[in-house]
């Protein structure tokens, strides 16, 4: 039994550009020590702040979620609002609620959207070259939507996995994809990723080996044989970080 009876869930949004990534680090600031640290301040004891997954350096998030306990009980207006007047600027609480001591914010999602930014544009736009790829090659939006549904459904995807050994992939790697929309966007394109999970890089490596596929790199065709090797040497250069964005975590509405 929790000897700290009360679970709150938290949806968080930050612009990761300055931070190690989510998970606490040796090597660097990460998003989830400065969120418990400030929690912790208001709640007079340590609290432990488990995220749905961790985000890499240079990631963000619109809708992060994660959750923590206590021993007493909280008013959440009054936490949230003074948990966000401690938190840095880039970093924001959403909403606070009390969940059922079920609920887990790393266990029980039931899926998570992403989003990943493309611009497309002939010169650098310094407004959004923090929240997405500039690609100087062109590509074929025809050919990044067809090799787009090739990925669609269940498979094993260790070729877009890195560290495929270790975690949740060595365990089993087998992901569905629900969704992978290509929208067509000004001045680039959206990528907009549903899934029952992803593995570590797998949504930035899918991209960099999708527009490495439009640019004519290599066929459409091929995917199925890179999925089916479960070799990530064969799959695409990963796609840098700051076009990624955690949109949604979905978790099962009886929790």
């Amino acid at each position: 039994m929790n000897d700290r009876p009360y679970n709150y869930k938290l949806t968080i949004a930050y612009d990761g550009t300055h931070y190690c990534g989510w998970q606490v680090q040796p090597n660097g600031i990460s998003i989830q020590e400065i969120i418990q640290a400030k929690a912790s301040i208001i709640t007079r004891e340590h609290v432990i702040v488990i995220g749905s997954g961790r985000t890499d350096s240079g990631v963000h998030a619109l809708g992060q979620v994660a959750n923590f306990h206590t021993s007493s009980p909280l008013d959440t207006f009054r936490f949230q609002g003074s948990l966000n007047s401690l938190l840095p600027p880039d970093i924001r609480v959403l909403k606070t609620e009390e969940v059922a001591d079920a609920f887990h914010a790393q266990y029980s999602p039931i899926g998570k959207i992403y989003h990943y930014l493309v611009h497309l544009g002939p010169v650098s736009d310094p407004f959004k070259r923090l929240y997405s790829y500039h690609l100087k090659e062109k590509i074929d939006i025809n050919t990044l939507k067809a090799a787009a549904s090739t990925l669609l459904g269940k498979h094993d995807f260790t070729s877009f996995a890195n560290q495929a050994h270790l975690g949740s992939a060595a365990r089993d790697a087998v992901r569905t994809l629900y969704r992978l929309d290509i929208v067509e966007e000004q001045g680039g394109v959206r990528l907009e990723f549903e899934g029952d999970g992803f593995l570590y890089k797998m949504v930035r490596n899918i991209v960099g080996t999708l527009l490495e596929i439009s640019a004519g790199k290599y066929s459409k065709d091929e995917l199925p044989m890179i999925l089916a090797s479960k070799d990530r040497k064969l799959a695409g250069q990963a796609a840098p970080p700051q076009g990624l964005f955690l949109v949604k975590v979905l978790y099962p509405e009886a929790i």
